[in-house]
């Protein structure tokens, strides 16, 4: 039985307060950060710790912090990237709703880490009530002394703040998210330089997800050796999966990272909630390329699902039965990255919009044979020439979808409808 870390306050009665977090142990890591570590002894713990970005990317977030530049007059800043906009991911809303002390104090151990005195919140406009509670969390942790002037009683100090967001996909990209909080458009920008050395403002800035943040002070209170006997020693610790899709128990899980995906899914999910076979699942968000369920074995973890040509992502793990279409599935996702678009580079402007049209076509049954061919140029010709990973990411899934359920495409084709509807 995995005992939860996370969420381990999620259902206690009125966990989002300070009374209740501090009661379950809250804030400790931080005391004991600020009074028994400097700034690269707490980089080191987190290195040995092998903690992974749970964002998206799984960079090794004590590497990260070790990259921001040692020089003190240098400003500093801390970005939490609380836009969550992933299709199928909900893991982070629940961490601000049900326990945003846990984000805050993850926050003001990072910012010792690297010498920050400025933290950004940036959370998406659409999460109304995360916002209140952080905002709420906020007040009660500058009462209380966590955030401030000369925090408990040391010389460190630092102010936080929330940001929010107007609903735009592309502010989950890292440099987008910056120019949104500098009140630009959100448009990503060319890297290097990367944000760790030329961020927010021209000064380096450190950005880490919810997820990650929350993982520090359980690191600071247990030690790197217990987060890494957790799962895999290249991926290792606890690990929040959104489940959805057709599937009996949806819902947010904490489990190991290195679970199997059908473990996941047939157990702890319930398996399909036709009573039928699952036809594809998507392991970590739309622009997670879909697996049939012949790969299902495979560990949810960073290195395992790269060496099966998808990825981990933000473990939004939507799910598929046999009743689903998987054309009206690609051009549901490839419809809304087309969407999303912020339209600074040719590829993804163009070549998402040409690849809605055929798939349109297709789903209507007006579909030819030449169009599956056309799709995988389009796909060969975004992936890896657009400016950002949103372009990379649309057409990573649809080329998953042609790869592995082409005889669908073929089907709408031959039939001159779409068979499932």
């Amino acid at each position: 039985m995995f005992d939860k870390v996370l969420l381990k306050n999620a259902e206690i009665p009125n966990a989002h307060g300070i009374g209740a977090y501090e009661a379950a142990g809250g804030y400790r890591a931080l005391a004991t950060v600020l009074h028994e570590y400097s700034p690269d002894e707490l980089i080191q713990l987190v290195k040995d710790s092998n903690l992974r970005g749970r964002g998206g990317a799984g960079f090794p977030t004590g590497v990260k912090w070790g990259f921001v530049p040692k020089d003190p007059a240098l400003e500093k800043y801390l970005c939490c990237n609380a836009d969550e906009s992933e299709p199928g991911t909900f893991k982070d809303r629940v961490i601000m709703e049900k326990d945003p002390h846990q984000m805050i104090e993850g926050m003001v151990i990072g910012a010792y880490a690297i010498g920050a005195q400025k933290a950004y919140i940036y959370i998406r406009g659409e999460y109304v009530l995360s916002i209140e509670r952080t905002e709420a969390a906020l007040k009660e942790a500058y009462r209380k002394g966590y955030l401030g002037e000369r925090i408990l009683g040391t010389d460190f100090n630092l102010e936080m703040f929330v940001h929010c967001g107007a609903g735009a996909y592309i502010c989950g990209e890292e440099t987008a998210l910056l120019e949104s909080v500098e009140g630009r458009r959100a448009q990503p920008k060319l890297k290097p330089p990367f944000p760790v050395v030329e961020g927010l403002y021209g000064c380096p800035t450190v950005i880490n997800n919810v997820e990650t943040l929350a993982c520090l002070p359980h690191i600071v209170q247990r030690g790197a050796e217990w987060f890494r006997g957790i799962g895999p020693e290249r991926s290792p610790g606890p690990k929040l999966y959104c489940l959805s899709g057709h599937v009996r128990k949806p819902g947010l899980y904490e489990l190991p990272m290195g679970i199997s995906l059908r473990e996941l899914v047939e157990d702890h999910g319930g398996g399909p909630r036709s009573g039928g076979r699952i036809k594809a699942v998507i392991p970590g968000g739309v622009s997670a390329p879909m697996i049939p369920e012949s790969g299902l074995d495979v560990a949810m973890d960073f290195d395992s699902l790269a060496a099966i040509d998808t990825m981990l992502g933000s473990a939004g793990v939507i799910v598929l039965d046999e009743t689903a279409c998987v054309v009206r599935v690609a051009k549901r996702i490839t419809e809304f990255f087309n969407h999303e678009s912020c339209g600074k580079c040719t590829p993804c402007r163009e070549g998402l919009d040409w690849a809605v049209k055929i798939l349109r076509r297709l789903e209507d049954g007006r579909g030819k044979h030449e169009d599956l061919d056309q799709l995988e140029r389009l796909c060969g010709s975004i992936f890896g020439n657009s400016f950002c990973a949103l372009g990379d990411g649309a057409a990573w899934a649809l080329s998953a979808a042609l790869k592995h359920f082409r005889d669908e495409f073929v089907r709408h084709i031959e039939d001159g409808r779409c068979p499932f509807h």
